[in-house]
């Protein structure tokens, strides 16, 4: 199972860097069972596991450490002499076969002998599952990552531990993933933080009578990545263990549209410092399940969760609030660099574009112009009526913007109606901010 596959990756990895030479076993009663269970508060709960199954009168914060000992002891007793199953192999098949559609992934009706290390590779692989907002983890089979992953883990700890942090919940341990991949690999990433710092990062919620890790947006987790390996495809498993397990499969994640992003942005706003926050990124995006739908996380999955409504209605931003300023730079990001994907160039020519239509609509003191670039060309679902509309212009252009707007003409004929379709959503926002601007 993938849980194990990570498993021996990330094992493979720590024993090198640390001089080690655990086996899985080892490493899961020295290292993961200390930090995970052997506390009052849990960092992770396995549904059906020995750690959880209490005795009545038990509880996680008030056992004894004599009493956990005996559930890792009753853990070892089940991987002896069980067939694996899901209550202590994680990511494996559920123990009953009618229970098989509901609760696992990756089922095959092939007999497949597992091997007692795989089972604690297979607790390993899954607490380094990456969580992000939609309810989904990710698994990335890569030495580095996990190692990067690894080295949160005591921190997750030192803060589920800390007596003045009392109210914060335990069993977090994927979503603290996120959040610390995100952070560590992430341009504002400061080693002196602290939980404050934290904090004002919006990695935990803090109200009065809880706290808790907020879960990262998919976004903000992509572009750390992709600070981290610029130009790499990450082959990803993409799951949610819970009640029910659901797979969506392994989707590759080509980071480098990351980096065009970022190089569309600087070009357009001489600057990437923007770009940088958080909150900024977080405007990429659509959810994460419609992402896996197109096959791979890359430029087309970036798009701005609320973008396609103004592609597809006879919507525009009215730029009447502070916020639009962003939205505007995030979608005219992302449309520059899908009209651009195949080009080096990077240019601002909607914007030349929208100061025409300016200038043409400022021709007249009626409002037919107005309509006729608002309702006409604007509003065009088609190469045709873009071009009939921009016909009908001619005539009331300045002669100075005439060979600007054929050749506006001639390269529209050219497009495909995928490149027409965001052209003319990027020019109807870029002539919305030249009207407010003016």
């Amino acid at each position: 199972m993938i849980t194990t596959v990570i498993g021996k990756t990330f094992l493979k990895a720590y024993n090198k860097k640390y001089s080690k030479d655990y086996s899985a076993k080892e490493f899961f009663e020295e290292v993961y069972f200390e930090l995970f269970f052997n506390h009052p508060k849990y960092m992770q709960w396995v549904t059906n596991s020995p750690f959880v199954q209490m005795k009545t009168g038990q509880k996680v914060e008030t056992i004894s450490v004599l009493e956990r000992k005996e559930k890792l002891e009753n853990l070892f007793e089940k991987v002896e002499n069980d067939s694996a199953d899901a209550s202590f192999a994680l990511g494996y098949p559920a123990s009953e076969s009618k229970e098989y559609a509901s609760t696992s992934g990756l089922v095959s009706d092939i007999e497949i002998e597992t091997e007692k290390e795989d089972i604690y590779y297979s607790w390993i692989g899954s607490g380094l599952g990456i969580g992000v907002a939609g309810g989904y983890s990710l698994l990335i089979n890569d030495a580095q990552i996990t190692l990067e992953t690894f080295e949160g883990w005591k921190y997750y700890r030192k803060y589920l531990n800390d007596p003045t942090l009392q109210k914060l919940r335990g069993n977090q341990i994927n979503s603290w993933n996120g959040q610390w991949l995100t952070y560590k690999l992430g341009k504002d990433y400061n080693p002196n933080f602290d939980f404050s710092t934290l904090e004002m990062e919006k990695i935990f919620k803090v109200e009065t009578t809880a706290a808790e890790v907020n879960t990262v947006n998919w976004s903000n987790l992509f572009f750390s990545l992709s600070n981290f390996y610029p130009d790499k495809t990450l082959n990803t498993y993409i799951y949610s263990f819970g009640q029910t397990n659901k797979t969506i499969g392994f989707i590759p994640i080509y980071l480098k549209a990351g980096k065009r992003l970022k190089d569309v942005f600087k070009r357009l706003f001489h600057s990437e410092q923007e770009f940088n926050n958080k909150d900024f990124q977080a405007l990429f995006g659509m959810h994460i399940k419609r992402a896996c739908e197109l096959g791979s996380i890359g430029l087309q999955a970036l798009r701005p969760e609320n973008l396609k409504k103004y592609m597809t209605e006879d919507k525009n931003l009215s730029f009447k609030k502070e916020e639009d300023n962003l939205i505007y730079q995030s979608y005219k990001t992302w449309l520059i660099a899908m009209i651009t994907k195949n080009k080096e160039e990077i240019t601002d020519y909607t914007s030349e574009l929208a100061q025409l239509l300016h200038r043409y609509r400022g021709g007249s003191t009626k409002t037919d112009r107005r309509n006729l670039i608002s309702n006409d060309l604007l509003g065009s679902k088609s190469k045709k009526g873009f071009i009939d509309s921009l016909t009908e212009m001619v005539s009331g252009v300045e002669p100075s913007d005439l060979e600007a707007l054929k050749k506006l003409r001639d390269e529209v004929h050219l497009m495909t109606n995928e490149e027409f379709g965001y052209f003319n959503t990027l020019l109807k926002f870029d002539y919305a901010f030249t009207e407010k601007q003016s």
